[in-house]
């Protein structure tokens, strides 16, 4: 068996265009979506080949000995080059193969949503993307902050999808905040899909939501800032008590 012509692919192929491949055609001979003659077999051999084609080392074998280098073993002095030198079977079963590509015990889990299923009959699979929850964050900003305005700089890890499109890696991401002077506490600043990255989702909102921090002099009421002063008796006139100093926010 040729396993570059199994999966339709040249043998000068990428590790991307060979999970492109087997993702295509193992959706096609699937005995769930197919029930023509041959279609199983087809589908334990594209099963074998990319379980091949996928590992370095057993390609790297495959490509210079071909299928009997991996079936029979490799003489000790080729394998110094990290070439798979024991004798290679392929375990024959082809469900794992493909349930370990997509991920889960639902193969087809990667390829809907929310209960929507897979439509077969020659149809690509219709695929429903739903955006993640908003995640919340609280940012905390003294009165200063808020009175004259200011930027504030918040780094978030989020998780990227990869060029190939099925792995993914974790990388830092600065958001810029720019705070107008008179935010009331309870502001909420959006940032749209800044969320974690997934093949078939919406990345999810991050959300900053202004918390006012503690004033040790002032005190906010809506657009005025409040200043609460103990005096003496002796300034006070007999028909008060004490006095508030009240300055206009804006």
């Amino acid at each position: 068996m040729d396993y570059y012509e199994t999966l339709e692919i040249n043998r000068n192929a990428a590790d991307a265009d060979i999970k492109k491949a087997y993702r295509r055609l193992a959706l096609k001979f699937h005995p769930s979506s197919n029930r023509e003659a041959g279609s199983a077999e087809r589908f334990s051999r594209l099963g074998e080949a990319y379980d091949v084609l996928s590992d370095p080392r057993k390609k790297a074998t495959y490509d210079k000995f071909g299928a009997e280098g991996l079936r029979d073993g490799i003489p000790p002095e080729f394998g110094t080059g990290g070439a798979w030198s024991s004798k290679y079977t392929y375990h024959g079963n082809p469900d794992k193969t493909f349930k370990q590509f997509f991920g889960g015990d639902n193969p087809f889990a990667d390829f809907y949503t929310n209960e929507v299923p897979l439509q077969f009959g020659g149809l690509q699979p219709v695929v429903v993307k739903t955006q993640d929850s908003p995640i919340e964050r609280d940012l905390h900003l003294s009165l200063d902050d808020i009175f004259h305005g200011c930027t504030k700089k918040i780094k978030i890890s989020r998780r990227i999808m990869n060029e190939d499109g099925y792995t993914s890696s974790i990388k830092d991401k600065i958001l810029s905040v720019d705070v107008s002077p008179g935010w009331k506490d309870g502001t909420r600043i959006v940032f749209p899909k800044e969320g974690d990255q997934g093949p078939n989702s919406i990345p999810a909102d991050i959300v900053f939501i202004v918390r006012q921090k503690s004033h040790p002099l002032f005190v906010r009421q809506h657009d005025d800032l409040i200043y609460k002063a103990n005096v003496s008796l002796e300034m006070v006139s007999p028909v008060t008590r004490g006095f508030i100093i009240s300055q206009p926010w804006v």
